[in-house]
C-alpha cells in the first residue's frame, strides 16, 4: 500500500494548510509587533484605566488630602458610568470609531482640494482659464464674480 492509502482523509488539505500558515504569519506578527489592538470598546476601557491610575499616580503637595479623595472619587464615578456603557453597547464604539474615519477621510479630501485652488499662481489660473468653464471644473458656480477678497481670502464652501 502506499503511503497517500494507509491515512484517512481529515477534510480539505488545502485549507488545513492555509489555516496553519495563517496562524503562523500571526504568530510572526504578534512577535514582531506586538498584539493587536482590541476593538474600540476594549481600547475605551483600556483608556479609562490609564488616565485613571496616571491622575491617581499625581502625589502633588498642592493637592490637600481632600483635594486628592475627591480625584479618587470622581474617578470611581466616571469608571461607573463607562463600564455599562461598554458592557452594553461594545459594538457601538467600533461604529463610532468607523464613523469617525469616514469623517477624517471627508475633511481631508476637502482640505485638499481647497489647498490645490489656494496654491496655484495667477499666471496658473489665468493658463486655466477658458474661455467657456471645463466639464470638470470643482469651482462652484455661486462663486461667480466674487473672485478674491481684498486680504487674498476667499470662500470655502464645504457643502
Amino acid at each position: 500500500m502506499s503511503e497517500a492509502t494507509d491515512r484517512p482523509v481529515d477534510g480539505d488539505a488545502w485549507a488545513d494548510a492555509c489555516a496553519e500558515d495563517l496562524a503562523a504569519e500571526k504568530a510572526r506578527r504578534r512577535a514582531e509587533y506586538g498584539p493587536q489592538p482590541g476593538s474600540a470598546a476594549e481600547e475605551l476601557r483600556k483608556l479609562v484605566d490609564a488616565v485613571a491610575d496616571k491622575v491617581s499616580s499625581l502625589q502633588s503637595p498642592l493637592l490637600g488630602v481632600a483635594a486628592q479623595g475627591a480625584v479618587q472619587q470622581a474617578i470611581r464615578q466616571a469608571k461607573s458610568v463607562v463600564e455599562p456603557v461598554i458592557e452594553r453597547n461594545p459594538q457601538v464604539f467600533d461604529h463610532l470609531a468607523a464613523a469617525g474615519s469616514e469623517l477624517l477621510a471627508a475633511y481631508r479630501s476637502a482640505v485638499e482640494g481647497q489647498e490645490s485652488r489656494w496654491t496655484r499662481t495667477a499666471a496658473d489660473r489665468a493658463e486655466a482659464a477658458p474661455t467657456e468653464k471645463a466639464a470638470d471644473d470643482p469651482s462652484d458656480p455661486r462663486d461667480e464674480g466674487r473672485g478674491e477678497g481684498p486680504s487674498g481670502t476667499e470662500r470655502i464652501d464645504l457643502d
